[in-house]
């Protein structure tokens, strides 16, 4: 594969952890929920681009197990705009054909939006475009607990348990790993993002903060990207 066959290669799924609206948001001397509400609009963009560009899994993290540690207002505030997320992205995702499913615990979410995420998935469930995955309440170590208590309960013999079985019981499960993960504003590492799904994923680190992250860093990700060379261990 030459040069340019490489720029075109586009990875099937792509993974982003959205990191960097408070401090955004502060170093404009804005509150920090101004930077989630720029961090939102843009998650839009950039989820729109993705497919544009040809991706065809975009997994979004929107909210950690840790992040209920924030302040009472700012979770509040947060939840308010992940159920207007979650209505207005239904429904612009559903007329580009896109699926949109989520992953994470559905402990601590509002009975509002629960009902929000059902109708989401029942809406756009048949869309065959791309697929957009929101992880909500999401901890890596927590879905492999969960997805390990669902092979305990399917009470599987001990010499059944695998790899592609523990897979198979994960929110995921049915989605491809992702080939790329991107975090934003300088961090280097997942945050239990994917913990499972990302043994052999490509990370690409950018020093944005999210509400400053453009297409044109996208493209630089996935110009990185593919100049990787993916061995698989092999």
């Amino acid at each position: 594969m030459d040069f340019m066959e490489k720029r075109k290669h586009i990875p099937q799924h792509v993974a982003l952890i959205m990191d960097g609206n408070r401090r955004w948001a502060k170093k404009r001397g804005l509150p920090g929920v101004a930077g989630h509400q720029q961090g939102y609009e843009r998650a839009v963009t950039i989820t729109e681009y993705a497919f544009q560009r040809g991706v065809k899994f975009l997994t979004l993290f929107a909210f950690s197990t840790e992040n209920w540690k924030r302040s009472a207002g700012e979770i509040n505030f947060l939840m308010t705009l992940l159920k207007r997320v979650i209505r207005e992205q239904t429904q612009a995702m559903h007329k580009k054909n896109i699926r949109v499913r989520f992953i994470g615990l559905r402990s601590r979410l509002s009975s509002s939006i629960v009902r929000a995420i059902d109708d989401a998935h029942a809406l756009t469930q048949k869309n065959t475009k791309g697929t957009l995955q929101i992880a909500l309440n999401y901890g890596g170590r927590a879905e492999i607990v969960e997805s390990v208590k669902a092979i305990v309960r399917g009470r599987h013999s001990w010499s059944s348990i695998s790899e592609r079985l523990l897979s198979s019981h994960m929110q995921t499960a049915g989605v491809p790993d992702p080939d790329l993960i991107i975090r934003t504003s300088g961090e280097y590492r997942l945050s239990g993002f994917l913990l499972w799904q990302s043994a052999y994923s490509e990370l690409f680190f950018s020093p944005k903060l999210w509400p400053a992250f453009t297409k044109a860093d996208f493209d630089e990700a996935l110009a990185e990207y593919a100049l990787r060379q993916r061995r698989f261990g092999a």
